[in-house]
This record gives structure tokens, sequence and C-alpha cells, in this order.
């Protein structure tokens, strides 16, 4: 369960993930702002928009970036592509951080963590956008703040990647790793994300983020999986989704209800 103070200061996530302190976030898959007011509301430490996965265009992702600020929550976006100009658009909306999907290079991760970065990075300067406070804060007050908060997640999902699993860990300025073991299973032919060879992926990836002192996130099915991926070493997990919740919550409630006309049957 999320904890009390899940849905305080968004902007202190970077430095609780990087205290490697147990986080919990969730997938937002309807582009509405008001079930990220719910998450926020009962205790998420994070949501991830997905921009991948999920019909978001740039309107759609600020408006869910300024309800998860309202909520007390940090929103994350998984972007759609990981062109600089892309990352810099979810970051002016005020994005805590990116989750880059496909990372499966070294040199994939140092032109994503330069593009979320000021100092030593590429990342477009405006005073304008939310995550300047429109205009509210001086430049250089600006490039700490940010460079201090912005969180950066290299989704790893390609059997590539785990070639250069130990570069891509040790990049300067890629915050953590995120196990994509759905997509790793796809690629291998896998029966299953718990087959085998993505749970040996799982390890390997999860080693290398260990050796170089980064924390890992992970998707988690249920408690059981959580257990065992946080003997792993994961401390932040991602639960289901708001459309998840909703489709586990409906069935369940159409089983309940629709079970009151067969008692009615049996009675009569």
């Amino acid at each position: 369960m999320p904890t009390e103070q899940s849905s305080v200061a968004p902007g202190q996530f970077r430095r609780r993930l990087l205290d490697k302190q147990h986080l919990v976030g969730t997938f937002v898959k309807t582009p509405t702002i008001h079930a990220i007011e719910i998450l926020g509301d009962v205790g998420f430490d994070f949501v991830v928009i997905d921009e991948e996965h999920a019909p978001f265009d740039r309107a759609a992702t600020d408006a869910a970036l300024f309800a998860a600020r309202a909520a007390g929550t940090a929103g994350f976006v998984r972007v759609l592509n990981t062109s600089p100009g892309h990352i810099l658009s979810v970051l002016d909306c005020g994005a805590t951080g990116i989750l880059a999907p496909h990372v499966a290079s070294a040199r994939h991760a140092r032109d994503v963590a330069a593009a979320c970065r000021y100092r030593n990075g590429k990342r477009g300067y405006s005073g304008s956008p939310r995550s300047a406070r429109y205009g509210g804060s001086a430049m250089w007050d600006t490039v700490d703040a940010l460079d201090a908060a912005t969180t950066v997640i290299a989704q790893i999902e390609d059997p590539e990647a785990l070639d250069e699993i130990d570069a891509i860990a040790a990049v300067d300025g890629i915050d953590g790793l995120f196990i994509g073991r759905g997509d790793l299973a796809v690629a291998m032919g896998a029966p299953s994300s718990d087959a085998p060879a993505v749970r040996a992926a799982v390890v390997r990836i999860a080693e290398a983020a260990q050796r170089a002192g980064k924390p890992i996130c992970v998707f988690a099915a249920g408690t059981k999986e959580a257990a065992w991926l946080k003997e792993m070493g994961a401390t932040a997990f991602v639960v289901s989704s708001d459309q998840g919740f909703m489709r586990r919550a409906a069935a369940q409630a159409v089983q309940e209800i629709g079970a009151l006309a067969d008692d009615r049957r049996k009675a009569s």
C-alpha cells in the first residue's frame, strides 16, 4: 500500500527514488484529469501518463500533469518517442520526469539523459512554461531546480539492451532502470513474462542496476510478483492502471449484482 507520505512534495520524488525508498505508482491510460485526482487522493506516490500506449496528445498530457500537481502525486510521462523536442514538451509541461521506452544502448541512454538536463546536457530553456512557474523564477534558479528534480528512467525491454546493460546503467543522468518484462517476453518469444528466459533477464538487469547504484523500477501484477521483484532489488512499483482498476471493480460489481438474479431464480 502507498505510504502516508505518498501525497507530499512530488518535487522531491527524485531524491526519494535515489534513496531507494519504497514507492508505488500506476499507469494512466485515459486522457482525463479525474482518474489522476482519485489516484493522488488515495495516496499513490506517482502516476505514469502513458503516451506510448494511450491516446495522449500534448494538450491531454498538459492537463494530466496539471492534475498530478493538484493531487499531490508525482507526474511521469512514458513518452511517445525520445526525440529531444518531444522530451522537452513534456518537461516544459511540468513532468516530474520521463520513462523512456526501448533504451537499448548506452548511446541512446546518453541522448535521453542529455535531453533532460540543462547543465552538461542539451535541454532547451524557456522561462515561460509551467516548469518555470510561467516566468516566476529566475533563469539559473530554474535551471538548478529542474536539473535537481527531473527524474529520468530508462525502460529496458529489448534483448539487445542486455549486451550493453552495464554501460546503460552507468550513464550519468539516467536515474533508474525500469524492467519491461512484457516486451522482453514478446521479443524473446517467451510464453509469459514469468518464463525462465525473462526471469534470467530480470536478474541480469537488476544486477547491473545494483552495480551502478541505480534504483530498479518494475511493473508488478500482484503482491507475490512484487515480493519476488523486491528480492531482486526493486524499490519502485507500478501497479495496474486506471483502466485496470476500473475494469476489475466493474467486473466485480457485475458479478456480485448479477448473482442476485441467480438467487432469485433459485428462490422461485
